[in-house]
């Protein structure tokens, strides 16, 4: 690794760094404007004065809001979330196994998604203007105008209910069970993540692939006598990918936030389920958990997109040594 590239990673992962500790506040002092008290909801409403104040000290409640949130930081690095309102359990402990279904379940999607986008939007540049171009973008562009929760909506419709009744509709998991131990319940999770990236993902590959099969150095290679196949994979495409390499990225970011309307429509035992469970529970130790992992994920996918931009893009890489 060269010095220029090692100061560029320093550099994004400073900002990165920034970005987090900055979301951190966000996401704190507006969970702090909820109309909800971490004491109470632990003990419930029969709790004493006492038995508040005691544990209103414990939690360090009885502080500034200020001293509340340097507790509450210091804690993170020391490998703690906190203690759930809801189950009184560490907040790692309720995170464990929803965070595992989730994150299996934005795995699965990008795995399938990914190369399928990258594969459709070669092909509709390579057909470009005609059947199957002005098909499939029609197709993508009508899937894209769709809310994923319309989406998931349709797909229950078809393949759950008397149309074709082929995978649950309700994504239920025994004790100790996780997403993998029962993959039928994944299918419809991840098919409505896939429609919902892939449209985007294709779209800008199809832009790319156009304007690079109209180059000189394009032309050039087919005036050599290549195959066409050779100067589609080993010309065009790797030079085409980039864009649709740095659109990949912010769709798997948006996986991340985007995930929670979809695990919610499934009753899915992940992240986002957990989240809107926390948020009508007013377990703020929990929500502020789940904001800060999704905010850490956002900037570790586009620090990959710019390091894997880097090594695809000749001149890049070049001047970066």
């Amino acid at each position: 690794m060269s010095s220029r590239t090692a100061k560029f990673i320093a550099k994004r992962l400073a900002l990165g760094l920034l970005t987090l500790f900055l979301v951190s506040v966000v996401v704190f002092f507006a969970t702090q404007a909820l109309p909800a008290n971490a004491a109470q909801a632990i003990l419930g409403k029969t709790a004493t004065p006492a038995a508040l104040k005691a544990l209103s000290a414990k939690l360090h409640l009885d502080e500034s809001v200020f001293s509340q949130y340097w507790h509450w930081l210091t804690g993170i690095f020391h490998g703690s979330l906190g203690t759930s309102a809801a189950t009184q359990q560490a907040v790692t402990h309720v995170l464990g196994s929803r965070l595992l279904n989730s994150a299996f379940l934005v795995l699965i999607s990008a795995v399938i998604a990914i190369p399928l986008s990258i594969g459709l939007g070669v092909l509709m540049a390579m057909k470009r203007d005609k059947t199957a171009d002005h098909t499939l973008s029609t197709s993508t562009l009508l899937v894209a105008s769709l809310p994923e929760f319309v989406i998931a909506i349709a797909l229950v419709l078809i393949l759950s209910t008397s149309v074709f009744h082929v995978f649950p509709a309700v994504s239920l998991l025994g004790p100790g069970q996780h997403a993998w131990n029962k993959p039928s319940i994944v299918v419809l999770p991840a098919l409505t993540l896939i429609l919902a990236v892939t449209p985007y993902i294709s779209r800008i590959m199809r832009g790319s692939m156009i304007e690079v099969l109209e180059s000189d150095y394009v032309t050039m290679a087919r005036l050599k006598g290549l195959s066409e196949r050779a100067v589609i994979w080993r010309h065009a495409v790797p030079n085409a990918i980039v864009p649709a390499i740095q659109v990949s990225a912010l769709q798997l970011a948006w996986m991340a936030g985007g995930v929670i309307v979809v695990e919610f429509v499934f009753d899915y035992p992940g992240t986002g389920t957990l989240l809107i469970n926390s948020v009508t529970e007013r377990d703020v130790p929990v929500v502020q958990a789940i904001a800060l992992i999704i905010a850490a994920v956002y900037v570790v996918v586009n620090l990959l997109a710019d390091l894997s931009t880097i090594m695809l893009t000749p001149r890049l890489r070049t001047a970066a040594r």
